[in-house]
């Protein structure tokens, strides 16, 4: 595997006159959290295989202002929202991917009253796009009748209704998807949202991060699979309250996929 991973900002190529068929909003967690910039690089990985011609910012990304605004600091919010819509607007920004749902939910649902419309898709969504359009092949090889259970990131799932990309794409791996007792429009939060992920817990009978972990391992599952570098970090810490951490897995969608095509 090589690893040399080739990921264009827009400014370079904004000065050669040239617009990218979608940005990548890579997001604070992808870009500075050692566990979720595996997952960035995952996705970039499928992104060149299939030859999409995509952008980041770069240092021109600044958070979406999504801790701020759920943490109730609606001034911060509208700062930092109002400098990254200056900025995608100055590109002429028309599509924006994003493997973070709580960018997602922002970008798609807060920014458009503030001056910024985008076309924004979740990177599953964009993953299955990419599936059906025969730009990536899919092999379950060494996922193969392994058992996966996918756990709903809030902001993807009931905040956007998007449950099926997720789910299709784990089917096509020839995994067996095994469904948590919470799930889809039940789905139990991993305990990281409205920027819990910033904070110690509470004081309280059990975190929620522990209960959903139990629900998980409920269904023996090989992996848990997941859509949000939040959800991933509950899950996994709560994986090795567990001492799980040997046998069961905590991977993205978009790293199964690449895994299972050896990117």
């Amino acid at each position: 595997m090589s690893n040399e991973i080739n990921v264009p900002t827009m400014a370079s190529l904004f000065a050669e006159g040239k617009q990218p068929e979608v940005l990548f909003w890579v997001g604070c967690a992808g870009s500075f959290d050692d566990r979720a910039k595996k997952i960035t690089k995952a996705f970039v990985k499928i992104l060149n295989k299939a030859n999409v011609n995509f952008a980041v910012l770069g240092t021109e990304e600044s958070c979406t202002g999504d801790p701020a605004k759920r943490s109730g600091n609606e001034f911060l919010f509208q700062m930092q929202a109002v400098t990254n819509i200056e900025v995608l607007n100055a590109y002429d920004v028309k599509k924006v991917v994003t493997a973070c749902p709580h960018c997602f939910n922002t970008l798609k649902n807060e920014y458009p009253s503030l001056g910024g419309s985008y076309e924004v898709v979740h990177h599953t969504q964009f993953l299955k796009q990419l599936l059906e359009e025969g730009r990536i092949t899919m092999e379950g090889g060494k996922f193969k009748g392994k058992r996966i259970t996918f756990h709903d990131p809030c902001y993807l799932g009931r905040a956007n209704d998007v449950y099926e990309a997720p789910r299709d794409l784990i089917r096509k791996l020839d995994a067996e998807l095994v469904e948590m007792k919470s799930c889809k429009t039940r789905g139990l939060c991993c305990g990281a949202g409205g920027a819990q992920m910033f904070k110690e817990p509470e004081k309280g009978a059990k975190d929620i991060n522990i209960e959903r972990t139990e629900q998980a391992l409920e269904t023996q599952p090989d992996i848990i699979a997941a859509g949000c570098p939040f959800c991933n970090t509950m899950m996994t810490d709560g994986v090795k309250n567990k001492e799980k951490e040997a046998s069961i897995a905590v991977m993205d969608i978009a790293e199964l996929i690449a895994s299972a095509d050896d990117l």
